[in-house]
């Protein structure tokens, strides 16, 4: 009688996997889970329960327990705004920063719309010059020139943003310069509002009496590995932006005190190892004024969408990686144990979680990342912490800020959200015939979570790769018009 196949070592373990999921019980549900996910490329595994009661009556409402759930666990979006680690979660990151940064330029989102009549322009910041650097200059006309170099680069030329002369450009000076950028912004802006102040002749105790200045920027990286920085720049009034700028502070004050206040911008610093260092902007900036909506070329939609597509972006689009460089197992230290310390087996003692020479990037990009690791050896530059942010070459802070009362902020977008999910929720228990809690009752909500993991089985993952098929061509559908929008 003929043996029956074994067939398991023919069938890759994701299939098996997904054979398993799919023995569990309710194949149903794992879909829904990873389909709400939209694709997430490493969803946080969570386990734990939440319930929710009224207070007066300790009826409960609302309960969830991951024991529920066929694979024991709730996947939830990683929230990664790196469109090169999560693609889904950086598009609705994007989405938000556009919808704040359109907010603070035509009202919504509890900003009034009498916000679009106060004075704002765009401004574009730029690192200096650390050495001449291969480049695509044009001329008026946009008629493309030879690099200095002689050669006339492509768009694609791998060397454009590298060094004519590695051996003279000041890579200290460049990360140093990545490292304080936003300590440069904040001091930028302390000048504008000491320039104002200067210009209508008045005390900035005054001025902050009568007119407030309100902000919003993101970071972009450059292809020679320095950020530079794009913002939106307004005049409101005492009350923020629910109260309109006095009529004396027009767009033009604000054109004209930009100039002045970034020369006076600079910091020094201090260093014996490889000498002081005194740092300012570029001489290359750009302002313009944000026209009303509808009128002229930078309008309000125009701007938030620009500033919403750089929000995703970070320093792996220079070139760089996207991962720290610090060895996880011994926190960057090189050494192990407690009071007998041993060489980490994992870095060899050179702190390193992968050897600087090895990176996948250009040479340029290694010496950046190379110089920052080194200036994060010496005493002067701890505070900095550059060898945690040597693959983002030294630039350490935030890629989107926003003055206070900008306009609405990232949370409050995530919890009108989380609203409209429960109200879809509360709308599936009254057409089941559940009772819903009234608008004025008092919820309390007892909750109990822990972290499992990172990441989806093998069989989730063809799940996750299926959805992100289906959105992918939907898309496609959409725009080429072949699908309702």
């Amino acid at each position: 009688m003929p043996r029956d196949l074994d067939l398991r070592h023919v069938i890759s373990p994701a299939v098996r996997d997904l054979i398993e999921l799919a023995n569990l019980g309710d194949f149903d549900r794992i879909r829904e889970q990873i389909n709400r996910l939209r694709g997430c490329t490493r969803p946080i595994n969570l386990v734990g329960h939440t319930t929710t009661r009224d207070q007066t009556t300790g009826e409960t409402i609302r309960s969830y327990s991951t024991s529920d759930e066929p694979t024991g666990r709730l996947l939830t979006t990683c929230g990664n705004r790196r469109a090169s680690r999560c693609p889904t979660c950086s598009r609705l990151y994007a989405a938000d920063t556009y919808h704040l940064i359109r907010a603070g330029l035509s009202g919504g989102k509890n900003v009034p719309q009498t916000i679009r009549t106060h004075p704002r322009v765009f401004l574009t910041l730029t690192a200096p010059s650390f050495g001449p650097v291969h480049n695509r200059p044009t001329t008026k006309d946009g008629k493309p020139q030879p690099c200095r170099c002689g050669t006339r680069h492509p768009d694609s030329a791998p060397e454009l943003g590298t060094p004519l002369s590695p051996k003279t450009y000041d890579y200290t000076s460049a990360v140093l310069w990545n490292a304080h950028a936003s300590a440069l912004w904040a001091r930028f802006t302390l000048n504008l509002r000491r320039t104002l102040a200067a210009n209508f002749g008045i005390t900035q105790k005054d001025m902050n009496a009568a007119l407030r200045i309100s902000f919003a920027k993101v970071a972009e990286y450059q292809q020679r590995g320095l950020v530079h920085f794009h913002a939106v720049i307004r005049f409101d009034g005492p009350d923020d932006h629910t109260s309109p700028p006095p009529a004396w502070a027009s767009t033009d004050h604000l054109l004209r005190a930009i100039k002045p206040a970034l020369k006076r911008t600079t910091l020094t610093v201090v260093s014996d190892t490889v000498g002081d260092r005194e740092i300012g902007w570029g001489k290359r900036f750009k302002v313009d004024e944000i026209t009303a909506l509808g009128d002229g070329e930078l309008t309000d939609k125009a701007v938030a969408g620009y500033i919403a597509k750089y929000a995703t972006k970070s320093a792996e689009d220079s070139g760089t990686v996207d991962r720290s460089l610090v060895c996880r197992a011994c926190s960057g230290r090189g050494t192990v144990g407690g009071r007998i310390r041993e060489l980490c087996p994992d870095c060899e003692g050179t702190r390193q979680a992968e050897p600087l020479r090895d990176l996948p990037v250009h040479q340029h990009v290694r010496q950046m990342i190379r110089t920052a690791w080194d200036l994060g050896g010496l005493p002067e530059f701890a505070d900095l912490k550059l060898c945690k942010w040597a693959h983002m070459l030294g630039f350490r802070g935030h890629f989107s800020t926003k003055s206070r009362a900008y306009s609405t902020t990232l949370g409050a977008l995530r919890d009108v959200r989380r609203a409209w999910r429960l109200a879809q929720s509360d709308a599936a228990r009254i057409r089941a015939g559940h009772s819903v809690p009234a608008p004025d009752t008092v919820l309390v909500t007892e909750s109990s979570w822990a972290y499992l993991a990172s990441g989806y089985r093998p069989g989730e993952e063809l799940l996750a790769n299926q959805t992100r098929h289906d959105i992918s061509q939907a898309q496609r559908r959409k725009h080429e018009g072949l699908e309702p929008a």
